[in-house]
């Protein structure tokens, strides 16, 4: 009898310290200054039979970024959890033919951003298979995935870490279970302890932003690219909002109707109302809004419509996106697609040129250099 005892008394002891590598990966989730490494630890209490409630330290090493500016997205790297394990659990697990040891855990991360209300976020985790020496101690790692969190709101922002709940299962070297099958336990944070993880002012807004423009379009219809030039201005007037948008340089396309027949094309985008659109991640999506203009369209070098009335008849509007790479102040790939209505005031020759203009897919090809 003494050494039964003995025996789930060192067992329970191991499990509580292999629960700690799940807990390791959950706290690792919950913080750390941008561009820099965290190594922090805490204590837990954590209720086990026979030995009751047990404190336990936990050891995480994790690199993480910080969004500038609203917007942006929280993100961790390099995450390594390492527990020692002692050597009195791992004689424990070994009475019972244990050789190895894995599990998973449920854990919860509440979420502060600005003035928006706390967002409680469970995270589940795992701790990979890990082998038991049959003497000494021994440090399993625990690692994970970590999704990244849009931080929307300016002020304070804060990250901090909760209690968790864990399953662990010891097998024996043919994968078998032992006696003590699967363990579940719900551990709590001890108290006195800063249990925010990360804590960091963000920006009231990013700052505003202007680029140089250059790239082409393409009018599908009449299967013609363009050079494009110009500029965009970028103006946040909200954590995820912003005002401004491209404006392009007068521009010129030759093409050929029906394969043979050469035609050239004077093509001036115009601002329709306010221009915006929504800032995401480092990048934005932008809405411009515009009427296009052809105020000289030629036919085997005979100018077959003249001026400026010459335009769609209602405007476009296109969802231009920033490409993988892009940043605020490096600037990137900017493309979408637009619609072109029927033309208007072209002349004598307005429906016949709305029939090789008009019709979607068109598209925009750019490249923003910051100014």
């Amino acid at each position: 009898m003494p050494l039964r005892i003995t025996v789930r008394t060192l067992l329970a002891t191991g499990l509580i310290v292999l629960l700690t590598a799940t807990c390791l990966l959950f706290v690792a989730v919950s913080g750390a200054a941008a561009g820099t490494p965290v190594d922090k630890k805490l204590s837990y209490t954590c209720p086990f039979p026979l030995i009751g409630l047990q404190k336990l330290d936990v050891n995480i090493k994790a690199d993480f970024d910080i969004p500038a500016a609203p917007g942006g997205t929280l993100t961790t790297s390099g995450l390594t959890i390492t527990v020692s394990v002692p050597d009195k659990a791992a004689r424990g697990l070994n009475l019972v033919g244990a050789t190895t040891i894995e599990g998973t855990a449920a854990a919860g991360v509440t979420l502060v951003n600005g003035d928006a209300k706390p967002f409680p976020v469970t995270i589940p985790l795992a701790v990979a298979k890990t082998d038991i020496p049959q003497t000494g101690g021994f440090s399993p790692v625990a690692t994970g995935s970590v999704p990244a969190v849009t931080l929307a709101k300016p002020g304070k922002t804060t990250l901090t870490v909760g209690d968790f709940t864990t399953r662990l299962t010891p097998k024996k070297a043919d994968g078998s279970f032992t006696g003590l099958g699967s363990f579940t336990s719900d551990c709590t944070l001890d108290p006195g302890q800063d249990a925010a993880l990360l804590s960091f002012d963000l920006g009231d807004k990013p700052a505003g932003h202007r680029y140089a423009v250059a790239g082409k379009t393409t009018v599908k219809a009449l299967n013609a690219t363009a050079p494009l030039a110009g500029g965009f201005e970028l103006s946040p007037t909200a954590a995820t909002v912003f005002t401004g948008g491209p404006v392009f340089d007068k521009t010129h396309t030759d093409f050929r109707l029906f394969g043979f027949l050469p035609g050239a094309a004077d093509l001036e985008f115009v601002a329709d109302g306010p221009q915006g659109g929504d800032l995401t991640g480092t990048g934005f999506v932008a809405r411009p809004r515009f009427t296009t203009v052809l105020p000289l369209v030629t036919l085997v070098g005979m100018p077959v419509s003249s001026g400026p009335g010459c335009r769609t008849s209602s405007p476009s509007t296109a969802e231009l996106r920033t490409g993988d790479g892009f940043t605020m102040a490096g600037g990137g790939t900017l493309t979408g697609t637009y619609p072109l209505a029927p033309l208007t005031g072209c002349g004598a020759f307005t429906p016949y040129l709305s029939t090789f203009v008009q019709g979607d897919g068109n598209t925009f090809d750019l490249v923003l250099t910051p100014r």
